[in-house]
């Protein structure tokens, strides 16, 4: 009974022992790695950013730039990931859809788009929006109806009234006619929402006035190149035009550059963006007026509200951010 009791014994010493070392050094196990919490929260802190895509028509146009900046700024401060994709022209469409069906693959959490066609881009973002991919619609306006037929539903949009702009703007351009004026409008791609609305802003302003008589409305894709080659076809068989509204600064600097090239004076230009380069030829008086519609802005609340509804949070359906005339004297 005594042998008994001292094994019994004897086996709740070494498992004691073994529990708690008895006093001596334990031994760390090689093969066993604890990571360090340090690691550990930046790899979770890494899982929870959300990736977020800014698509643009391009970055040859400095109001692209501006745009781009904006998102930035966005990102750094709310700790998101950009990524920022453009086509290599405006015109660009086919190329736009090509990257949104790339975002698509790369599994982004949301789309930023400035959309080059109204209507050419729904298809890929309602599959876009099918893969759970939240977008967000600025600068140019998605077709409404064609949208809601094809099932994109709830994207939020964000830029200025183009139409009142443009009315601003060819307003104050037909307050400085002397008389009888007629006037050339050029206007961006016409399938573009945009482009549409500034032209009927443009065509309310000169129709409110008796001198304005337009003599044509030419399209030259928001080109700076195909402006000019459009200024150079009107004015030779309108030598008469006094006025010419554009709907984008690079056409109405691609007017500029024809008028100077020509020896043409006494034209009034208006354009559209507030571009530096426009600021400074409207300081300088190539340019009577232009449009500051705040591309950056427009950037920065599309990444702000992409985020939002990756959050669940929500959002207003149009966000039309102030214009603000920019003339001489005028900033």
């Amino acid at each position: 009974m005594k042998i008994i009791k001292a094994l019994i014994l004897l086996a709740f010493v070494v498992a004691f022992c073994s529990l708690t070392g008895c006093g001596g050094k334990k031994e760390a196990n090689p093969l066993v790695t604890t990571p360090s919490p340090a690691a550990s929260e930046v790899a979770k802190i890494a899982a929870e950013k959300k990736n977020i895509a800014l698509v643009m028509k391009t970055l040859t146009n400095p109001f692209f730039i501006e745009m781009e900046k904006g998102a930035r700024k966005a990102a750094n401060e709310m700790d998101v990931i950009l990524t920022v994709k453009t086509g290599a022209q405006e015109t660009s469409i086919d190329q736009q859809i090509a990257i949104i069906e790339e975002l698509i693959r790369m599994k982004i959490d949301a789309i930023v788009i400035a959309p080059a066609s109204s209507i050419e881009l729904i298809p890929v973002l309602k599959k876009a929006q099918d893969e759970k991919i939240a977008i967000v619609n600025i600068d140019n306006r998605l077709d409404s109806e064609v949208a809601k037929k094809m099932g994109l539903v709830n994207v939020p949009f964000i830029s200025v009234d183009n139409e009142k702009g443009s009315y601003l703007s060819a307003k104050f351009l037909s307050g400085k006619f002397d008389g009888s004026t007629e006037v050339l409008i050029l206007e961006g791609i016409r399938s573009a929402k945009n482009a549409q609305e500034r032209t009927s802003g443009a065509l309310k302003a000169f129709k409110e006035n008796a001198n304005a008589n337009v003599a044509a409305v030419a399209t030259a894709n928001w080109k700076i190149d195909e402006a000019y080659a459009v200024a150079q076809s009107q004015f030779r068989t309108k030598p008469s035009i006094g006025a010419v509204f554009c709907g984008n600064d690079m056409m109405a600097l691609g007017v500029v550059k024809y008028l100077k090239e020509s020896g043409r004076t006494g034209v009034l230009v208006a354009g559209f963006d507030a571009l530096d380069e426009a600021k400074r030829a409207v300081e300088d008086g190539t340019l009577l007026v232009t449009v500051d519609q705040r591309a950056d802005m427009q950037g920065y609340l599309g990444v702000k509200m992409a985020l939002q509804k990756l959050r669940g949070e929500p959002v207003s359906p149009e966000t039309l951010i102030e214009v603000k005339l920019i003339s001489k004297g005028v900033r």
